[in-house]
C-alpha cells in the first residue's frame, strides 16, 4: 500500500480505517467483531473492553489444504476471562472459510495468444534453489523474459550474474535468460505482473492465493516451519489442487524440488515442455474455486450466526 505512512498513528485508506497501537492507545472500546490474525494476542486491557461489548472473538488461522481443517474450522474455544475464542480456517473446500477473493475476481477463459518470449515472475524465499532455477532457464531451447520484484532474493541472483549489487530497472543477461529487477509492487500492481506471465513462483501465503486467481501456472514455495510441517503442506495442497491433473507428477516434482535445496535442470525442462497443459488444467481448478463463497463473505454469514 503505497499510501500507508507507518508513522501516523491514525490514517484512512481504501475505506478502512488503520489505527497503530501503542502505549498510548486507548484500549477501553472494543469492536463488534474482533479479527486475531495467527494467534498474534490481544491486549489484556482489549480483551476486558471485549467482554463489556460482547464482541464475537475470531482467530483467523493460516491456510491450509490438510483434511483435519475442515474438522477444526469454526470450533469454539471458550476462555478463563469469559471470552469465546472462534478459530476460523481458510480453505479449499466449503467445508472450510474459503480463500480472499474481492468480487470483481471473476472466472476466466484461456486465451490463446502467440508469443515471441516465455515470461517467468519470481519471488520466493531467499533459501530457495534460485541458481540452479536461473541456470536452467538460462539454457532453455528459447528465450526467457524472467521479472523479479525487489525482495531478499537481489544478492543470490547478482552472484549468479558475477555482480556484487544489482539495482532495480537493470536487465542482465546470460545465454537465453533476460531478468528484469523491478520494484517492491503494490497489490495491483503485482496482481497485473502475474496476470501476464505464463509461468509464476510464488511464496507464502499472500502471493500463493493470487497466483490461483491469476489462473496461469505457477509454483509454490511454502514457508519453512519445523518439523518439515511445511511440506506436509505442501504436499496436501498438490493433492488437492492437481487430483484430475493429466501432468500431475510433473507438477508435483517441480513443486518438490522447489521447496529443497536443489533443482535439478531436467525436472524444470519437463515442467516448460507441457506447460500449455498445466496452464489448461489450472485455469480449469481457478476457475472451480472462483465459484465457491470467498472468506470474507463466509466470515460475515459465520459472525452472524455465532
Amino acid at each position: 500500500i503505497p499510501s500507508l505512512d507507518i508513522v501516523k498513528t491514525q490514517q484512512h485508506i481504501d475505506a478502512i480505517n488503520i489505527i497503530k497501537w501503542d502505549a498510548n492507545t486507548d484500549l477501553t472500546y472494543a469492536a463488534e467483531v474482533v479479527i486475531e490474525g495467527f494467534s498474534c494476542a490481544l491486549p489484556v486491557a482489549y480483551m476486558l473492553a471485549m467482554l463489556k461489548k460482547k464482541s464475537k472473538w475470531v482467530n483467523l488461522e493460516y491456510l491450509s489444504a490438510e483434511p483435519w481443517v475442515a474438522g477444526f474450522h469454526g470450533i469454539p474455544s471458550p476462555q478463563q476471562n469469559g471470552l469465546k475464542r472462534y478459530f476460523y480456517f481458510p480453505g479449499f473446500n466449503e467445508a472450510t472459510g474459503g480463500l480472499i477473493r474481492e468480487c470483481h475476481i471473476k472466472p476466466l477463459h484461456d486465451n490463446v495468444s502467440a508469443k515471441q518470449k516465455l515470461t517467468i515472475s519470481l519471488f520466493c524465499y531467499p533459501h530457495a534453489p534460485i541458481e540452479d532455477l536461473l541456470a536452467a532457464l538460462s539454457a532453455h531451447k528459447d528465450p526467457i523474459d524472467c521479472y523479479v520484484p525487489t525482495s531478499s532474493t537481489l544478492p543470490k541472483i547478482a552472484a549468479f550474474f558475477a555482480q556484487d549489487t544489482i539495482d532495480i530497472g537493470e536487465t542482465l543477461r546470460y545465454k537465453n535468460l533476460n531478468l528484469h529487477i523491478l520494484p517492491f509492487l503494490s497489490q495491483p500492481d503485482y496482481d497485473q505482473l502475474l496476470n501476464t506471465c505464463d509461468l509464476n513462483f510464488v511464496r507464502g501465503e499472500d502471493s500463493w492465493v493470487r497466483a490461483i486467481w491469476a489462473g496461469k501456472p505457477f509454483i509454490w514455495q511454502p514457508y519453512v516451519q519445523e518439523d518439515n510441517t511445511h511440506i506436509t503442506k505442501l504436499q496436501a495442497f498438490l493433492a488437492d489442487f492437481y487430483t484430475d491433473f493429466t501432468e500431475k507428477n510433473l507438477v508435483c516434482e517441480a513443486h518438490g524440488y522447489w521447496s529443497s535445496e536443489h533443482l535439478p535442470q531436467s525436472a524444470l525442462q519437463a515442467y516448460l515442455n507441457v506447460l500449455p497443459n498445466i496452464k489448461s488444467d489450472t485455469l480449469q481448478r481457478t476457475n472451480v474455486l472462483k465459484k465457491q463463497a470467498d472468506l470474507a463473505t463466509k466470515l460475515v454469514d459465520f459472525c452472524n450466526k455465532i
